[in-house]
């Protein structure tokens, strides 16, 4: 009996282990084999992705070749990003502090409205906006040909980022000392210099968070921008989905390069970021 229970309790953890190590590469398997079948995708030289006929750069040198895609891929999906992810950072922080700053029933208030759109379903918010845009055209008299363009593109990309920094943002301010700001003002600095010189340094991470993360919602989004961008401003995603429905041959190759392109580059960001981090971590030891 001893010798049983003493078996028992041995096999408990290797059995634990396994299950863990089990889940464990199950996730990392549904995680990344997407992103090993879109590079291998990219560097196939079929035009179909059904089989794999031989390595090839050729999708890649097709891609930088390409005028208008490449059109599409700087001004309008990563140059909106860009523009979008600077002003929703600015407001998003701005708001952050307002709603700090004030009392706890109305801060719970206000988090619970920026926490709408955000939770609110991507075409319900498409069919606002839409809307919102096409009554404006109205007003102003605007020809409907030219009432979804660029600025509305990057204007409701400002709009659904926001949000995101907003959240990543409060949690930091949660965790100055609320006597910071006022000694900075006791000691001759006036609020807008005391909020550029001592607040935000102190929530520089949550700001670099709520960046990010704005820009991976606007670099990645396909339903907003399908019904607030129109034929006039295409991104990547709207781009793929109406080539996708045409057939045309190599479309998928080219998205596949493009996407492969932006998984190479935010891998080495995050390299170089953590890099830069230890480096700074072991200066500071």
């Amino acid at each position: 009996m001893r010798t049983n229970t003493y078996y028992n309790k041995k096999r408990k953890p290797i059995i634990s282990s396994i299950l863990k190590y089990s889940f464990l590469i199950i996730v990392l398997f549904l995680t990344y084999i997407p992103l090993v079948t879109i590079s291998l995708t990219s560097v196939n030289k079929s035009t179909t992705e059904k089989s794999f006929t031989g390595f090839t750069l050729k999708w890649y040198v097709k891609l930088f070749q390409n005028h208008d895609l490449m059109t599409i891929i700087f001004k309008n999906t990563i140059l909106v990003s860009i523009i979008a992810t600077i002003f929703a950072t600015i407001l998003g922080t701005i708001t952050a502090i307002g709603i700090h700053s004030l009392s706890k029933k109305r801060r719970k208030q206000m988090i619970m409205l920026n926490n709408v759109p955000i939770l609110n379903a991507d075409i319900a918010t498409a069919i606002l906006l839409f809307i919102v845009f096409q009554v404006i055209g109205v007003i102003l008299r605007i020809d409907p040909s030219n009432r979804l363009n660029y600025f509305t593109l990057v204007i409701s990309h400002i709009f659904f980022a926001t949000p995101y920094v907003v959240l990543s943002v409060l949690p930091k301010l949660g965790e100055i000392d609320k006597n910071l700001y006022d000694a900075a003002l006791d000691l001759g600095c006036k609020p807008r210099r005391a909020i550029l010189k001592v607040i935000i340094p102190a929530i520089k991470m949550g700001i670099f968070t709520g960046a990010m993360l704005a820009f991976t919602m606007s670099i990645d989004d396909f339903v907003i921008s399908y019904f607030v961008g129109g034929d006039n401003a295409q991104n990547f995603s709207t781009w793929f989905y109406t080539n996708r429905r045409t057939q045309r041959s190599g479309q998928m190759q080219l998205a596949a390069a493009y996407n492969t392109l932006l998984t190479l580059i935010t891998i080495t960001c995050l390299i170089v970021y953590n890099i830069i981090k230890r480096k700074k971590e072991k200066k500071l030891k």
